[in-house]
């Protein structure tokens, strides 16, 4: 019997997913990543639980506590690690290679996403099994999900933007900048009560604001999916996706 070669491409989904499962290796191999997206999530969570650093004013500390660390693990994820990753892809001319390969640059950034969100599932089982240890009973946790997506589109799309347009080590810098400032300024771990009422619905807007506040009412408050928040986070998705898109630099 003779075997005939038959080249070509692998399908689509197939190549997607080995993708997928490299972009998950290399993540789980860098100890910043991980250290970003796992370890400080977690002991922020636990630390700020455990010793009164803010007042949290009608929530108990726990009940204000996870959702503002989840928003931020979502942004550390989605936007942080994405941006810094992609960027020193694009450096060391990785992407270049890539979208030279069968598969095509739609797909590569599909493959980026999807990883995204199998990382941010582990972080959420990371600190709601915390949270729960700590204390917290969530409510409504289903009217979570479209703004945990919604906030994963918005990071993603500005990450995207920031590591096509800049410099690697201007995306590192420019990443972490953000990443602190959301931190303090976001709604994740001081009530935006405590900022100057002029300044709060700026707060308010960011997509780390919007992602936390619509989480506490969620989960904290029991309220069902807002709306408000939802289409802030929507916006800066278009926004962003709509940037990448048009000005990704593969070179």
């Amino acid at each position: 019997m003779t075997y005939v070669p038959a080249p070509g491409a692998a399908p689509l989904t197939r190549m997607v997913a080995a993708q997928v499962l490299l972009e998950v290796r290399l993540l789980l191999r860098n100890g910043e990543q991980l250290l970003l997206t796992a370890v400080i999530p977690v002991v922020l969570l636990g630390l700020l639980t455990a010793v009164p650093v803010v007042d949290t004013g009608e929530y108990d500390r726990v009940d204000f506590l996870v959702p503002g660390i989840l928003a931020l693990s979502v942004m550390s994820t989605a936007f942080t690690s994405l941006a810094i990753a992609t960027g020193y892809e694009r450096r060391y001319g990785a992407l270049k290679r890539l979208a030279a390969s069968p598969l095509p640059r739609w797909a590569l950034l599909a493959a980026k996403a999807v990883t995204v969100l199998v990382v941010e599932v582990l972080q959420v089982v990371l600190v709601g099994g915390l949270g729960l240890a700590l204390g917290w009973r969530p409510d409504g946790a289903m009217a979570a999900v479209p703004l945990l997506l919604a906030g994963t589109a918005a990071f993603a799309g500005l990450g995207l933007l920031m590591a096509g347009t800049l410099r690697a080590e201007a995306t590192l810098a420019a990443a972490n900048l953000v990443y602190l400032l959301l931190l303090v300024l976001g709604g994740v771990v001081i009530p935006f009560g405590q900022f100057p009422d002029a300044l709060r619905p700026v707060l308010e807007s960011t997509p780390t604001g919007a992602l936390a506040g619509g989480l506490r009412s969620v989960l904290a408050d029991g309220d069902g999916l807002p709306w408000a928040p939802l289409v802030v986070l929507v916006i800066w998705a278009a926004a962003g996706t709509t940037a990448a898109a048009r000005w990704f630099r593969w070179e």
